[in-house]
C-alpha cells in the first residue's frame, strides 16, 4: 500500500528534473505511473513526446491529461506528474492569459489530487531564474508558474532543487 506524500522537484531547463523524478518513483515501485501534462503543439514536440515515451520503457504506466489530474486513475500509486510548467500553459492559453482565474482553477485542481492517497513526485521549471521578460505575456505567465510552484511547495512534504544533474532538498517534513 502507497503511502501519502507529495515531493515537487524544480530546478531550470534541462537540470535533471524528470530523471531524478523518475529514479525517486522507480526506487518506491517496480510499477510507477507517469502522468504527462503536455498538450502536442506541433510536430517536433510530438516527436519529443513519443521519445520520452520510449525512454521510459515498459515497466511505467503512462497516462496523459493536459488539465483534469485528478480524474486520472491513480489511488495508491506512485506517481511522476510532467510537468507543472505545461500543466499551466494548458489553464493560462486556455483562460486567454487571464492569471487569476487560471491561478484559481489550478490551485483548485491541485487540491483535488492531492486527496488521492498517491505518492505524488511532481515536476516542474523555476522560470522566474533568468529575469524579467520584455514581453508581457511572458511576465504574466511567469507570474501564474511562481505562485503554483509556492502553492504545491507549501504543501508538499518534500522539495527538492534540481542543479547541473544535482539534487538539493530544500524543504524535508
Amino acid at each position: 500500500m502507497v503511502q501519502k506524500h507529495i515531493i515537487l522537484v524544480t530546478g531550470g531547463q534541462r537540470s535533471g528534473k524528470s530523471n531524478y523524478a523518475m529514479r525517486r518513483a522507480l526506487a518506491e515501485t517496480p510499477h510507477p505511473v507517469y502522468l504527462a501534462t503536455a498538450r502536442v503543439w506541433d510536430d517536433e514536440f510530438r516527436q519529443r513526446v513519443q521519445r520520452h515515451q520510449a525512454d521510459r520503457g515498459p515497466a511505467w504506466t503512462s497516462l496523459e491529461e493536459e488539465k483534469w489530474l485528478s480524474r486520472c486513475p491513480i489511488n495508491d500509486r506512485v506517481v511522476v506528474i510532467d510537468c507543472v510548467t505545461l500543466w499551466a500553459t494548458n489553464f493560462f492559453f486556455d483562460n486567454q492569459s487571464d492569471v487569476e482565474r487560471s491561478l484559481s482553477e489550478m490551485k483548485a485542481e491541485f487540491e483535488r489530487l492531492a486527496e488521492h492517497n498517491a505518492y505524488l513526485i511532481i515536476v516542474t521549471n523555476e522560470i522566474g531564474l533568468g529575469g524579467i521578460s520584455t514581453d508581457p505575456v511572458q511576465r504574466k505567465f511567469t507570474d501564474l508558474q511562481g505562485w503554483m510552484n509556492q502553492y504545491i511547495a507549501a504543501r508538499a512534504d518534500e522539495v527538492v532543487l534540481m542543479v547541473s544533474g544535482i539534487p538539493f532538498t530544500i524543504k524535508s517534513v
